[in-house]
């Protein structure tokens, strides 16, 4: 029985044990998989433990000009530990090629561990060196708007799509605060957006065949409208990017910094095809796509004097809105009025799909019965490309009940005959009269008059009253200073009162903004802005102790909302604190 719990005992310790080695992640990062011989590549080493006697490679084809340089990260958030150690190093390139960097080893609770070797391509020198640390250069190599079009070579007005996606690499983040610099105008296309209304879903995707996220900002249908290349201007953004640099914070984790980039998705040129004259309709109008087509009535069967419906339907999938519906011939003998138009059309990605229809309200004068000949309707399908043509049935109109005409009925026109109105029959009505009021009012001692003689009383009393407080406000020293130290403050924390009910960026921007108050105020730079060496310059300009302790816990409550959570009243208090303690400063710095 004893040497089944041992043999328990000795299995359960193996279990755990290689559970824990298994945990153990050590591998490379570089900055780059491509480089020119003159340029800079960084190589981070990384593991998830700490450990002891570390053993670069050999880093062959390449020349170490700078490290290593080993930070080491260890935190707690909601009671997990997250620790990370990195050995860095610089390398620069010695010749062309591809190389392997080669494993480097550490030891760690006794285990000896490598991480897997990587490979890099050195290429020709590059005409602007791209340093990898640079924060512009990151973020232009990592963030990516592309207009992806769906068919570079339609006929015309044939549907396109346009979709604008922002491709961003995991080495870099955004916010969703970016802003338009050039808007698309499509000359040459009828065009429509498909918003997507703010609501931006993350995919996952490749760019270049690296991995990215990717956003699709816009989705636009576009109809060429001429032949021959024509050019679909770029969208142009102006996007804040936050790229990782070389400090560090008091953990050990890389700190980000914001960089402003101007991107572009680039002109795209497509060509466009005529639709061939071979197989076209004499009726064809100009429709592009896949349609059905019919003609309906109401009703065929009525009396004279009382009217039906006849509609004309075109639906499906194409440029609904850039074409005629064809006309319908009647007979003389039915009154026909102007049709309407209703359009049930949406905008999709595939371009626009729905119904568009006229109406015609007819009335019939007489007794008899009133064939409409059936009528055609041709479009082009750019799937099969050729031409079809669609025919309506046949509709006869029966009138039961009616006069009779003693004229034989006519040949048939189009619509209704219009009304010839005679040139002088509306001679008699008088247009202009001209007309007077029988009473007129004479200015003098007219409310006019008296008003204009009593401004001068109202007015006069008026100017010296807004003059007098004005001059007392002008010397009233210690008011004037207040007011411009509030409003000083309340410069700098505008950001920061936009973004109360988000506390990440409510603190990012409070402490952006302590900052930029320091730098104004003190004319230092942020790496000398330790809250020993503030507290020592506000002291030296005569700020009360207890200001420069409320500025110092301002400082300390951005650092704390990093890693913990905190409700909106505090929030509010930070604020107002803030406000509080900068006008504090304002007043009392000389």
């Amino acid at each position: 029985m004893m040497r089944v719990k041992n043999s328990l005992y000795l299995l359960l310790f193996l279990l755990l044990g290689s559970f824990a080695h298994s945990q153990v992640q050590f591998e490379a990062k570089l900055s780059k998989k491509k480089l020119g011989v003159n340029e800079r590549l960084r190589v981070d080493f990384e593991m998830n433990q700490d450990g002891d006697n570390f053993t670069a490679p050999s880093f062959e084809g390449f020349r170490v000009v700078g490290g290593p340089n080993q930070a080491i990260s260890n935190s707690w958030i909601n009671g997990k530990r997250s620790y990370s150690k990195t050995y860095s190093f610089f390398l620069a390139p010695q010749r062309q090629g591809n190389f392997t960097i080669g494993q480097a080893s550490i030891e760690i609770d006794g285990e000896i561990y490598k991480s897997p070797p990587v490979s890099v391509q050195v290429t020709a020198a590059v005409d602007i060196p791209k340093d990898g640390n640079n924060a512009d250069y990151l973020a232009s190599e990592n963030v990516h708007l592309v207009a992806e079009v769906s068919n570079a070579n339609p006929y015309l007005n044939e549907a396109i799509t346009v979709v604008y996606k922002l491709y961003v690499s995991n080495e870099v983040s955004i916010t969703s605060n970016w802003r338009e610099i050039d808007t698309p105008k499509y000359a040459d296309f009828w065009s429509q957006n498909i918003d997507n209304q703010g609501n931006f879903k993350i995919y996952e995707g490749k760019y270049n065949g690296e991995d990215y996220r990717y956003v699709i900002l816009r989705t636009t249908v576009l109809y060429p409208q001429k032949t021959g290349e024509l050019n679909i201007e770029p969208l142009t953004l102006d996007v804040p990017i936050d790229v990782r640099s070389n400090k560090r914070d008091l953990f050990g984790r890389f700190l980000m910094t914001r960089v402003n980039k101007t991107i572009s998705a680039g002109n795209r040129t497509i060509t466009v095809k005529p639709l061939p004259q071979q197989g076209k309709p004499d009726n064809f109008s100009g429709a592009v796509g896949n349609f059905s087509f019919k003609v309906t009535t109401n009703k065929t069967k009525l009396d004279a004097n009382e009217s039906l419906e006849l509609n004309v339907t075109v639906g499906g999938n194409g440029n609904l809105k850039l074409f005629d519906l064809p006309s319908v011939t009647f007979p003389n003998s039915l009154e026909v009025y102007e049709p309407t138009r209703n359009d049930n059309i949406k905008t999709q990605t595939s371009g626009m799909t729905g119904t568009v229809s006229e109406n015609y309200t007819v009335v019939p004068q007489f007794k008899g019965n009133y064939p409409l000949r059936p009528i055609t309707f041709s479009y082009f399908d750019p799937k099969t490309e050729t031409y079809k043509t669609l025919s309506s049935q046949e509709i006869v109109i029966e009138v039961e009940n009616g006069p009779v005409t003693a004229v034989k009925e006519p040949t048939t026109s189009n619509s209704k005959q219009p009304v010839a109105l005679e040139s002088d029959q509306f001679k008699y009505i008088k247009l202009d009269a001209n007309l007077e009021p029988i009473k007129k009012v004479n200015f003098f001692k007219s409310k006019l008059f008296w008003g204009i003689m009593a401004a001068p009383f109202i007015v006069i009393p008026l100017f010296i009253l807004i003059g007098r407080r004005r001059r007392a406000r002008l010397n009233d020293v210690e008011g004037n200073k207040l007011r411009h130290a509030n409003l000083l403050a309340k410069k700098y924390l505008g950001e920061a009162k936009k973004n109360l009910n988000n506390k990440d960026t409510f603190y990012e921007s409070l402490e952006r903004a302590l900052h930029n108050y320091l730098k104004a105020k003190l004319n230092i730079e942020t790496s000398e802005m330790s809250k020993e060496h503030i507290s020592k310059l506000l002291g030296e300009r005569n700020v009360n102790t207890e200001v420069v302790s409320q500025f110092i816990g301002l400082l300390k409550s951005c650092e704390f909302a990093r890693y913990a959570g905190v409700s909106q009243g505090s929030i509010q208090k930070d604020y107002d604190t803030a406000v509080q303690t900068l006008s504090s400063i304002d007043k009392q710095f000389n």
